[in-house]
C-alpha cells in the first residue's frame, strides 16, 4: 500500500486530542518518563508504516514523550518482532503488530519466539479489506460468475500477489479454500508489480488492498467482484462482501500494538486508555477512512482473541496451500 509522500504526510498529519482518562493513574504519574520506540517489521510507506506513524503522533502529543516509529523490515517482521521480544518489558520498546505475526507461527517452521506467548497484546489499531479484482477481460462480472468460471478452469487461473506468504496470497488461498478452487499463485516482488501485471493481463485476479487498488477500479482498469471483510466497505458501498455467497468467509488486513511479555499491566493499561482515546477521534477516523480502515480498539484481552483467532485462522490455509516461506 505505498502512497506519495504528500498523501502519506497529510495522512498522519494533525491528530486531535481528548482528555486523558481517568484509568491507569498510577502509570500516568510514571509512564512515559522518556521516549518510546515503536518497531514496525516492514520499510517505510506501507500499511504497517503509516499505521504505526498515526498512533505514534497521537500518543505523542498526549503523553508527552516521543514515540519514536523505527523501521526494521526482513523475514515477514520477525526480524522487527524478535528484536521486542527480548527487549526489557518496560515500556519503552513496542511492536506495530500485523497479521503477518498470526500467520508466520505456522508459515515459519523455526522461529526463536512463540509470538502469542511473548508478546503482551494492548490494542488493536485498524482493520483494511482487500478486494477481489480481476482484469476486465475475465467472463465474469460477478463473484459467482467468477467461481463458476474458476472451477471450469482449474489450474488456469493466475492469481497474483505480493509474495508467497503475505496477506494478498493469503487472502486468495483462503478463497481457494472456502470456495473449493485451485487457483494458480503467481507471486511478486510486491503488490504493486501485481497489481500492474493484472492491469496488463498477465494475471486473471488478485485480492489486493483497498488503499493500492480503488483508484484503479474507480477508473475500470479493474473490475471489483467484492471485499473480504465481513462487511462492506464505505468506500465502495455497492461492492458485495465475499461472505455475501462465501458463507463465514473474512480476511483483513489488521494492525495493532503489542509490548515484551511481563510489561507492568499498568503501562499496558494507560496504553490501550489512550489509543482507544485515539480511534474514537473524529479526526483519527477519518485519515483511517482514507485507507480504507476501520477502528478495532477494545481491551487488551479483545486484541488477543484477535491474535489467537487469526493464528489459527491462517494455520489452516498455509498447511491446504502447503505454503513455504520465501
Amino acid at each position: 500500500m505505498q502512497l506519495r509522500r504528500r498523501r502519506f504526510l497529510h495522512l498522519v498529519a494533525g491528530a486531535a486530542a481528548l482528555p486523558i482518562a481517568s484509568r491507569g493513574a498510577r502509570a500516568q504519574s510514571s509512564y512515559p518518563t522518556k521516549p518510546v520506540r515503536l518497531l514496525v517489521g516492514f520499510a517505510p510507506g506501507g500499511g504497517n508504516d503509516i499505521a504505526a506513524r498515526l498512533i505514534s503522533h497521537w500518543l505523542s502529543e498526549r503523553l508527552g514523550q516521543q514515540f519514536i516509529v523505527e523501521n526494521r523490515p526482513g523475514a515477514g517482521s520477525n526480524i522487527a518482532t524478535e528484536a521486542v521480544v527480548r527487549a526489557a518489558p518496560d515500556g519503552y520498546t513496542l511492536l506495530l503488530v500485523a497479521v503477518s505475526n498470526a500467520t508466520n507461527a505456522t508459515l515459519y517452521d523455526k522461529l526463536n519466539f512463540n509470538f502469542i506467548r511473548d508478546i503482551a497484546p494492548v490494542a488493536g489499531l485498524l482493520r483494511v479489506p482487500n478486494l477481489v479484482e480481476v482484469h476486465p477481460s475475465v467472463p465474469a462480472q460477478t463473484l459467482p460468475e467468477f467461481i463458476a468460471y474458476a472451477k471450469a478452469n482449474p489450474g488456469k487461473i493466475n492469481m497474483g500477489s505480493g509474495g508467497s506468504g503475505g496477506p494478498v496470497h493469503m487472502t486468495g488461498e483462503l478463497f481457494n479454500m472456502m470456495a473449493g478452487l485451485k487457483m494458480q499463485h503467481v507471486p511478486y516482488r510486491g503488490e504493486a508489480p501485481a497489481l500492474n501485471d493484472l492491469i496488463g493481463g498477465q494475471v486473471d485476479v488478485v485480492f489486493g488492498s483497498v488503499p493500492a487498488s480503488i483508484q484503479y477500479v474507480r477508473a475500470d482498469k479493474l473490475r471489483a467482484l467484492a471485499v473480504t471483510t465481513a462487511t462492506r466497505s464505505e468506500l465502495l458501498p455497492d461492492v458485495p462482501t465475499v461472505a455475501e455467497f462465501v458463507a463465514g468467509y473474512e480476511s483483513s488486513t489488521w494492525y495493532g500494538i503489542g509490548a515484551p511479555e511481563s510489561t507492568p499491566a499498568d503501562i499496558i493499561e494507560r496504553l490501550n486508555v489512550e489509543i482507544n482515546a485515539a480511534l474514537a477521534d473524529p479526526m483519527l477516523k477519518a485519515r483511517m477512512a482514507d485507507l480504507g480502515g476501520t477502528a478495532i480498539g477494545g481491551s487488551p484481552t479483545d486484541f488477543s482473541e484477535l491474535i489467537a483467532t487469526d493464528t489459527e485462522k491462517w494455520g489452516k490455509v498455509v498447511r491446504f496451500a502447503g505454503i513455504k516461506a520465501e
